[in-house]
């Protein structure tokens, strides 16, 4: 996990990325988080990470839980196949 030292989040209260719930304040909170991720150099990393170690909450890589969750639900169709 050495690229965790040039993510663009690692200055940043890492509560931003765990929002509470899925309405209101959260929602605003989700799309700051990942606005930074955006932006990071290393957010593909962070992603892959997540999914390869079943991370099921919070924002990683730029992309919500409920994303997650579906990223890896293509992806065991495909190894299915």
């Amino acid at each position: 996990m050495d690229w965790l030292q040039d993510a663009a989040c690692a200055e940043v209260d890492p509560e931003l990325f765990f929002p509470v719930g899925d309405g209101g304040p959260s929602v605003e909170q989700t799309r700051r988080a990942k606005e930074l991720c955006r932006r990071c150099p290393v957010a593909e990393r962070c992603l892959d990470w997540a999914l390869e170690t079943g991370q099921s909450e919070g924002v990683w890589g730029g992309a919500a839980s409920e994303e997650r969750r579906e990223m890896r639900s293509r992806l065991r169709i495909r190894s299915a196949r």
